[in-house]
Formats: structure tokens, C-alpha cells, sequence
């Protein structure tokens, strides 16, 4: 388990600062709902994918204001898991390792992209960690620029409710070496969905992509 639970970590708003980026930016968290199942929605692991992190921003605020959703149910955000790479437009954090190759899966191979060793990298740790603390009974994890929605794991139910709910194709991408499908999937055996979002859904505003995408971040839960 963790040193720190992030129940006790400081508040920023409505979140909570759950580590820090290789340049010392907050990784913020936030966590709705009291309930036994839980589901983990992140986003910006990549950090030229920012449609990813309005929408589960948004999707935050609407939890917040239809709080009876929550009933029975923890919904834990992570809205940019990569700062810097965020703050930079890179794909990659500071340190130029691709976050989503950085997890201590059995498919994993060492290389500068990739990180030196799993969990090299300070914003892969708190991912880690994250999932360590809520054990999540199911993980939503947004992209760009695929347009699709894949999934690893037992997810093909949670991802085909999903793919119905906001008509983007269904698609097996198959298990990236050392990313966080192959970790969620083949380490901790938990369901996992890759929302790939369009690449033109950049140019969208917050309640434009929760008008498409919504329902479908929704139906991973319901």
C-alpha cells in the first residue's frame, strides 16, 4: 500500500494533489461518491491529447450535480496524468518517456521511450498507486486520435455499451507493450476500455464533447 492515502492528501478545490510531475507539477485527483464499486476515469497520460481531460473534467461536474448516480458507486478522475507533457504539447513527459509504455506488464520492453525500468517515471508511479489504494473494479482511460473504443481484459460488454452509447466503431487494438491496458489487464486483472476519441475533437468545447461522448463515459458505470 501506499506511504500516503489520498483521502488524506491536501485538497486543491475539489481536488486532491496525488504526486507530482518530474517538474513538480500536481498530478490532481478527484473522488465521488462513498460507494463499493468503483471505477478509475483518466486522461492526458498522453499530453497532446487534450480533448481527453475537458471531458473528464466535465464529466465531474455533471457527477457533482446528479449525485444519485453515485449511489452504490466511487468515481475516481484523473483528469491529466501527464502535466508536463500537457504543459509541453509532447506525447511524452519531461523526461521524454511515453507514460503509457512506463507499466510493470509482462509484455514491457526497456527503451529510452519507454523508460529504463516500469515505473521509472513519477507520474506512472501515481497511477500505480492510485489503482493500489481504490482497487478499481473497472478503468476508463482517454485518448485521441483513433476514433474507437478498445478494451483489454473481460471489458468487451463495459466497451461494447460504450461504443453503442456515442457510435464510434468497436475495435481489439490488441495490448501495447508496458502500457497501462497491458498492467490493468495481465497484472491486476482488471477490465479496461480505451475511449479513443477523433483527432478533430480538439477543436470542441467541454459541453460539446460531453454531448457525444457522455453517455458512453457514463455507460461504463451504469
Amino acid at each position: 500500500m501506499p506511504d500516503q492515502s489520498f483521502e488524506s492528501a491536501v485538497p486543491v478545490g475539489q481536488y486532491r494533489i496525488a504526486g507530482w510531475s518530474v517538474q513538480r507539477r500536481p498530478v490532481l485527483l478527484e473522488v465521488l461518491g462513498q460507494g463499493q464499486d468503483v471505477t478509475l476515469v483518466l486522461a492526458g497520460i498522453h499530453g497532446d491529447e487534450a480533448a481527453g481531460t475537458a471531458l473528464v473534467r466535465h464529466l465531474g461536474d455533471y457527477l457533482d450535480r446528479h449525485r444519485h448516480l453515485l449511489e452504490g458507486k466511487k468515481v475516481v478522475l484523473l483528469p491529466v496524468a501527464n502535466p508536463d507533457g500537457k504543459a509541453r504539447r509532447t506525447r511524452q513527459n519531461a523526461h521524454g518517456v511515453d507514460l503509457n509504455r512506463n507499466f510493470p506488464s509482462d509484455n514491457r520492453v526497456a527503451s529510452p521511450e519507454s523508460g529504463r525500468t516500469g515505473l521509472s517515471e513519477p507520474e506512472t508511479m501515481v497511477i500505480y498507486r492510485i489503482i493500489r489504494e481504490y482497487r478499481p473494479d473497472r478503468i476508463v482511460s482517454v485518448h485521441q486520435p483513433l476514433g474507437c473504443v478498445d478494451y483489454d481484459g473481460p471489458a468487451e460488454d463495459m466497451a461494447q455499451r460504450m461504443a453503442e452509447a456515442c457510435g464510434l466503431p468497436l475495435k481489439k487494438l490488441g495490448a501495447k507493450p508496458g502500457s497501462l491496458g497491458s498492467y490493468s489487464s495481465q497484472i491486476r486483472r482488471i477490465p479496461i476500455v480505451t475511449l479513443e476519441l477523433l483527432d478533430s475533437d480538439s477543436d470542441l468545447m467541454a459541453e460539446q464533447l460531453w454531448a457525444r461522448y457522455g453517455r458512453a463515459l457514463l455507460a461504463a458505470f451504469e
